[in-house]
C-alpha cells in the first residue's frame, strides 16, 4: 500500500570498507516486528536497518502510521541491526523492544539493545541493566519461559564469521566459543540461553545443553512444543555446512539436541524458519528456506549441488544429510518427521530468507509466505568462472589488487518476486503469489504479520533491501466469506502476553492449532493477537486455551468474526499432555538375531557419470519356506559383496538360528539381488534360486551367473552349476509358475540392468524346467518383448484376465507395466491402459482388493516426493548415445521446460563427461538456454535410445476386465517416498486385504536428495478397495532405513513380517492376534 506514512527504506551500500567480502552477511538485510506498543488495540510496526536508522511507526488507524522513532528514544549509533522482537521483558503489561546487532569483524560496536517501554510512546535503553547487552554476531532472539517459572527467558542465535569452507569442525559442536583457538574478533557466534532471574538474565548455555559453538551459523529460531509434553522446545536453522538443531526440553532446565533422531535430512543452507500445523492434525510442522532456484535457467546460472564426494565428506565429518532445498518437515505424531517439500510444491524459492506460516485467506489452513532475493547474485557461476578467475590471474601477474568497486559492479543483480503458497488442505500447496498480489521484484528479507486494520484478516509487512518496505493490506475479508475468530490473551505473573500458550479450535472434524510465540521467520516477530480463520464453518464446537502454566480453559461455541480478550479463569483445570491412544496397535517389534546386511563401498557414480542413482545397493532380498521338513518356516537372506547369503532355521519357540551352510561361503564375491524358494526338481522340498546384482562386475563375469542350490530335504544345499545357461546381466527378480502345465515349476527371471551401463535394457528370461531342475530360456522365441521388457524390478504371476491361467505382470524403471499371457507355446502381451504409464516402478503385487473376483495390481513407484515431477505432458527422458564420439555410451537426463528437453544436470557435470559442451557453451547462461536438441547435432539426438519417465505415483490398478484398469493413487502419506516392497494381508481381521509397505531410496545423486520419508506404512481397506493410511503410532511399525523386501513368516506365535533393510539389520514385527485366520490372508 502507498501513502500509509511508512517510508522505511533499508539502504545498503557496498564499498571499499564495507562489503560482502569483508562481512559475509552483508546482504542479510533487516527485520520487522509488529505489536501494540501503546495498548490501544492497534498493532504498531518496527523496522531494523543495517546502515541507517531503525524506525518505529505507531498505528493511528485507517492505514495511517506515524514515524515516532526519534521522539520515542531510538538512536541508531551507527550500528548494524538485524533481528527484532517485541516482548514484555519486565512484566508490566507493555511491550518492550529488543534489537539485535551484528556487523563485520573489525567493528566491535555490536552490542544488542533493549528498549523498555515507558508507557507514553517513549522507550529507555536498559540492556545492561537486564544483562542483555550482549556483543556478538546476533541474528535473532526469542523470549519464552523455558523453565515454566512464570517469566520470560531468552534464547539467542548468533551467526559466525569463521571460515565456512573448513569441514573439520563437527567435533567442536559442543566446544564453547571461549575455548576456540581463534582470534577474539572471530568469537561471538553460537546459540546462547539466558535465564531470567528476577529481572536479570544469566547465561546458562553450557549447563542447559545448548551448542555454544562457533559452527552454529544461526539464521532462524523457532520456539514450539514439538513433542506435546507442555514444555517449549527450540528449533534452530543453521546456514552453511552445519546442520540444524532441534533442542528438546528435558523438563529439568536442560535441553537435548535430538535433530538426528527426529529428522532424516535438512536444508543445506537453512535460512529462515517457522513452525505451525499445516494439516490440522494438532501436531506442529517445520519449514526452513534455502537457496534452490525455481527456474531451470536460475538453477543452471546460480545453483550449486554438492557432488557425491563432497556430500560424503560432509557426512563423514558429522554434518548429516543436507540438500540445497527448502524443507517442509511433517510431524509424524510419534517423534519422527517426514520431509515433504517436493511433494508439497514448496521446495524451490530461490535465495530465500523469511519463512512464514499464516492463514492468508482464513480458510483454516496455514499458508506459506517466503521473502527472497539477494542484493547481488553472489553465486552467479559466470561471474565466478570468468571475472573472479580473471581478477585472480591479473593479481598474480601484476601484483596489483583489483578495486572492490570494479569487482562488485560485475556481480549481476536480480530482484525477485516473493513467493506465496496457498494450502490446499491435502499436504500440497499451490503458487498463489500472482493471485494474491505478490508480483513486485525486490530483495526482501524479514517479514511479519498482524491484523493492522482490525478487519479480521492478517496483513503483511516486508522489509526490503535497497527498496521501500512493502505494506500489504489483506483483502480476503472483502473477497471471500470465510469466517474467523480473533483472540487476545492476557497472561498472569510476569508473562503478561501469555507467550507459550496454545489455542485449539474444534470445528467439525478439524482441529485448528495456534501457538503464541512472536519470534518467527527471519529476524522478525509477529503480532500477539491471534486471527484464526475457520473457513465456511458458521459455528465452532469449542475453543481450548492451554495456558503456559499447563492449565486450560474451554470456551463452548464462541462467537465468530469478533475479537475475544481472554484471561485465565478461576475454574481452569490442569491439562493432561499425555495422549491416550485408544486405537489398535497392529504390530509389535520382535527382537531377532539376524546379521546386519553390510553393503560394500562400490560407488556407481565413479564409473558412470551423470546417472541419477546407484544400482549396486538394491539388496537384501529374502525368501521364506520350510527347508528342513519340520513344519516351520525358515528364511534365507541374500548377502552383499563379501557377505555370503544366510539361512536361518526356525525353532519351536519362534526363534531363528543361523545354519552354517558351507556352499554359500563359496560365493562371497557375488551380490544376491533375487532370491526364491521353489521345488525345482519335483522332489518335494524347497530348492533355492539366487540371482546376481551389485553392478560392480563386468557383463559375462563369473559373478553374473544364476545359481540354483538344490535341497537334500533336510535343509542342506548344494550348487547345481549346470542348472542355467550363462548369464551376462544383473537380475532384479525371479518368480515361479507352471505356465505350460507340465507339472513342474518354470521361471521368469527379470533382468535389472547391464552392469556399468545405466539405462540399457538387459536381457530377461523365461526358463522352461525340464522336470529335473535344468532350465532353458525361451524368452526370445516365445516373445522377444519379454526378453527386452526393460530394467525389471518386480514381477508376479496372477490371473488378471479371468481365464483361470496366470499371466505374467512385470514392472521396472523407465518402463510401463506389462502383462503377458501364455497360450500355444507363446506369450502375447495384453494391451492395457497401463502401457503409457512410464514410471520408475519399484515393485508389484496382486490381490482382489474390492471383492469382485478379479485380481488387481498394486504398483510401487518412486513416489511424488521426488526431485523430478514429470507427467504425460512433461516427461523426464533419458537419452543414450555416444555423444562424446569416443566409443563409449553417454547418458543425458532431461526434463521438460516450456516444451523443450532441457538437461537436468549442470554445465560443469555435463562438460566433465562431454568436453565438447564447454567449447560450444563457454558461459553458463549459454548452456542454460539450450535443450539437448540445441546442444548436439540432430543426427546424434535422433539416433539416441530414448527412455522416458512420465508417472511417479504409487497406485492400485483396479481390474475392470478386458485389459482396462481404474487407476487409484495410494494415499498421500504413501506418496512421500518410494514404495519398494508390498505385502498383502488382512491386518485388522475384517476379512479384507490390507497393505503393508516399505520404502525409501538413499543411493541417489545429491542433486536428487534422498527419499527417506517412509517408516513402514499400513493401508487399511474399507472393503470396497479404498485404502486409508494409518499413522505409525497406531500401527506399531517404525521401520527406518531402505526397506528392500518384506517377507511373511508363519511361526508358533502367529504371523510375523520381516523387513529387509539395505546396509542395516533386518527387523521383525509380529501381527497381533486380532488378525488371526482371515480368508483375505490366504
Amino acid at each position: 500500500m502507498d501513502k500509509t506514512g511508512i517510508d522505511f527504506y533499508n539502504k545498503v551500500e557496498d564499498g571499499k570498507t564495507e562489503n560482502t567480502f569483508l562481512f559475509r552477511n552483508f546482504y542479510n538485510g533487516g527485520g520487522v516486528a509488529i505489536g501494540d506498543i501503546n495498548n490501544d488495540g492497534k498493532p504498531d510496526v518496527f523496522f531494523t536497518s543495517n546502515m541507517g536508522d531503525n524506525k518505529l511507526y505507531v498505528n493511528k488507524g485507517n492505514w495511517q502510521f506515524e514515524d515516532i522513532t526519534l521522539k520515542a528514544g531510538f538512536k541508531q549509533d551507527s550500528m548494524w541491526s538485524t533481528g527484532v522482537v517485541m516482548a514484555d521483558i519486565n512484566g508490566d503489561g507493555w511491550l518492550d523492544i529488543y534489537v539485535c546487532n551484528s556487523g563485520h569483524m573489525s567493528d566491535g560496536n555490536r552490542r544488542n539493545k533493549l528498549y523498555i517501554n515507558n508507557h507514553n510512546l517513549t522507550f529507555t535503553e536498559e540492556a545492561a541493566k537486564y544483562g542483555l547487552n550482549i556483543s556478538a554476531y546476533t541474528t535473532q532472539v526469542s523470549f519464552f519461559d523455558y523453565d515454566l517459572d512464570g517469566d520470560l527467558d531468552c534464547f539467542m542465535i548468533n551467526n559466525s564469521p569463521i571460515n565456512i569452507n573448513k569441514l573439520g569442525y563437527a567435533n567442536d559442536r559442543d566446544l564453547p566459543e571461549q575455548q576456540w583457538k581463534v582470534g577474539d574478533f572471530l568469537k561471538g557466534g553460537g546459540d546462547h540461553l539466558y535465564q531470567n532471574n528476577a529481572g536479570r538474565f544469566t547465561e546458562v548455555t553450557r549447563q542447559a545443553g545448548i551448542h555454544g559453538s562457533l559452527i552454529s551459523f544461526g539464521l532462524g529460531v523457532s520456539v514450539t512444543d514439538i513433542n506435546h509434553d507442555g514444555y517449549p522446545d527450540v528449533y534452530v536453522s543453521n546456514d552453511s555446512y552445519e546442520r540444524d538443531y532441534l533442542y528438546i526440553n528435558q523438563k529439568n532446565g536442560t535441553f537435548r539436541d535430538e535433530f538426528e533422531q527426529c529428522m532424516e535430512h535438512t536444508s543445506f543452507s537453512s535460512m529462515g524458519a517457522d513452525v505451525a500445523d499445516i494439516n490440522n492434525d494438532g501436531y506442529l510442522d517445520i519449514f526452513t528456506t534455502d537457496m534452490l532456484p525455481e527456474s531451470d535457467y536460475r538453477i543452471k546460472t546460480t545453483g550449486a549441488f554438492d557432488n557425491y564426494d563432497v556430500y560424503n565428506i560432509k557426512l563423514k565429518q558429522g554434518f548429516y544429510h543436507q540438500f540445497m532445498k527448502n524443507c517442509l518437515q511433517l510431524n509424524n505424531q510419534n517423534g519422527k518427521f517426514c520431509e515433504i517439500a517436493n511433494y508439497s510444491g514448496v521446495s524451490a524459492t530461490d535465495w530465500s530468507w523469511g519463512a512464514l506460516f499464516f492463514d492468508a485467506d482464513n480458510d483454516g489452513y496455514n499458508d506459506i509466505y517466503v521473502c527472497n532475493g539477494v542484493n547481488r547474485d553472489l553465486t552467479n557461476l559466470d561471474f565466478m568462472d570468468f571475472f573472479a578467475n580473471d581478477v585472480n590471474q591479473k593479481m598474480v601477474l601484476t601484483g596489483k589488487k583489483e578495486s572492490v568497486d570494479n569487482i562488485l559492479k560485475e556481480i549481476p543483480r536480480t530482484p525477485l518476486a516473493n513467493k506465496a503458497y496457498r494450502n490446499k488442505g491435502n499436504l500440497q500447496f499451490e503458487d498463489a503469489g500472482e493471485q494474491w498480489g505478490f508480483t513486485q521484484g525486490s530483495w526482501s528479507n524479514g517479514a511479519a504479520y498482524g491484523d493492522l486494520d482490525g478487519d479480521g484478516d492478517l496483513d503483511l509487512v516486508v522489509s526490503n533491501e535497497n527498496g521501500p518496505a512493502f505494506i500489504y493490506k489483506n483483502n480476503s475479508r472483502e473477497q471471500n466469506d470465510n469466517n474467523y475468530i480473533s483472540i487476545a490473551l492476557k497472561g498472569d505473573s510476569l508473562n503478561t502476553f501469555a507467550v507459550g500458550s496454545t489455542l485449539k479450535i474444534y470445528a467439525g472434524n478439524e482441529v485448528i492449532t495456534r501457538e503464541v510465540v512472536p519470534s518467527r521467520g527471519f529476524q522478525s516477530s509477529v503480532d500477539y493477537r491471534q486471527v484464526i480463520g475457520v473457513g465456511k464453518h458458521n459455528t465452532i464446537d469449542s475453543m481450548v486455551v492451554i495456558w503456559p502454566n499447563h492449565y486450560y480453559d474451554v470456551y463452548l461455541h464462541p462467537q465468530l468474526n469478533k475479537l475475544h480478550q481472554l484471561t485465565k479463569s478461576t475454574s481452569s483445570k490442569p491439562y493432561n499432555f499425555l495422549h491416550k491412544n485408544n486405537n489398535a496397535v497392529y504390530f509389535d517389534s520382535i527382537h531377532t538375531a539376524f546379521d546386519k546386511h553390510t553393503e560394500d563401498d562400490y560407488v556407481d557414480f565413479y564409473y558412470e557419470r551423470n546417472v541419477p542413482e546407484m544400482l549396486s545397493r538394491e539388496g537384501p532380498k529374502a525368501a521364506a519356506g520350510d527347508v528342513n521338513g519340520d513344519g516351520l518356516e525358515d528364511v534365507y537372506i541374500g548377502g552383499a559383496l563379501n557377505q555370503g547369503g544366510q539361512l536361518y532355521l526356525q525353532t519351536g519357540d519362534g526363534q531363528f538360528i543361523k545354519k552354517d551352510e558351507p556352499v554359500f561361503k563359496q560365493f562371497l564375491d557375488f551380490e544376491d539381488e533375487a532370491v526364491l524358494f521353489f521345488d525345482a526338481d519335483k522332489d518335494g522340498d524347497l530348492d533355492l534360486f539366487v540371482g546376481p546384482g551389485g553392478n560392480n562386475t563386468m557383463p559375462n563375469s563369473r559373478q553374473s551367473q544364476l545359481r540354483l542350490y538344490k535341497n537334500d530335504g533336510k535343509g542342506n544345499f548344494a550348487i547345481d552349476a549346470s542348472a542355467f545357461p550363462n548369464n551376462a546381466h544383473n537380475i532384479g527378480v525371479a518368480v515361479a509358475n507352471d505356465f505350460d502345465s507340465d507339472g513342474d515349476l518354470d521361471l521368469f527371471v527379470g533382468g535389472r540392468n547391464v552392469p556399468r551401463d545405466y539405462g540399457i535394457t538387459p536381457q530377461s528370461f523365461i526358463f522352461i524346467n525340464d522336470g529335473s531342475g535344468h532350465f532353458t530360456d525361451i524368452a526370445k522365441s516365445s516373445n522377444v518383448s519379454i526378453s527386452n521388457a526393460g530394467m525389471i524390478t518386480g514381477a508376479v504371476w496372477a490371473d488378471v484376465t479371468g481365464d483361470t491361467h496366470k499371466e505374467l505382470i512385470v514392472t521396472g524403471e523407465w518402463m510401463a507395466p506389462h502383462i503377458f499371457t501364455y497360450n500355444n507355446k507363446t506369450f502375447t502381451e495384453v494391451k492395457s491402459n497401463l502401457n503409457n504409464m512410464y514410471g520408475l516402478w519399484q515393485t508389484v503385487a496382486t490381490a482382489d482388493v474390492n471383492g469382485d473376483g478379479r485380481q488387481d495390481l498394486i504398483l510401487g513407484n518412486i513416489g511424488e516426493n521426488f526431485y523430478l515431477h514429470p507427467d504425460a505432458e512433461k516427461p523426464v527422458k533419458l537419452f543414450i548415445n555416444d555423444f562424446n564420439q569416443n566409443g563409449n555410451r553417454d547418458k543425458i537426463l532431461t526434463y521438460t521446460v516450456d516444451g523443450k528437453d532441457m538437461p537436468v544436470f549442470m554445465k560443469r557435470e555435463l562438460q566433465d563427461q562431454i568436453p565438447a559442451i564447454k567449447k560450444q557453451n563457454l558461459r553458463h547462461e549459454d548452456y542454460a538456454k539450450k535443450s539437448i536438441q540445441e546442444l548436439f547435432p540432430e543426427e546424434l539426438v535422433s539416433k539416441s535410445v530414448v527412455k522416458q519417465f512420465n508417472y511417479c505415483s504409487s497406485i492400485i490398478a483396479v481390474n475392470k476386465g478386458n485389459g482396462q484398469f481404474e487407476i487409484q493413487k495410494l494415499p498421500p502419506m504413501t506418496q512421500l517416498s518410494s514404495v519398494n516392497a508390498i505385502h498383502c494381508m488382512d491386518v485388522n481381521s475384517d476379512g479384507f486385504t490390507d497393505l503393508v509397505l516399505g520404502g525409501n531410496l538413499y543411493a541417489l545423486l545429491p542433486q536428487f536428495e534422498r527419499l527417506d520419508a517412509s517408516y513402514g506404512d499400513v493401508l487399511i481397506n474399507n472393503g470396497k478397495g479404498a485404502f486409508s493410511f494409518t499413522p505409525q503410532q497406531q500401527t506399531g511399525l517404525q521401520v527406518q532405513g531402505e526397506v528392500r523386501d518384506i517377507v511373511r513368516i508363519e511361526t508358533q506365535k502367529g504371523k510375523q513380517l520381516l523387513f529387509l533393510r539395505n546396509n542395516d539389520y533386518p527387523v521383525m514385527y509380529r501381527l497381533h492376534s486380532i488378525a488371526s485366520n482371515s480368508l483375505a490372508d490366504k
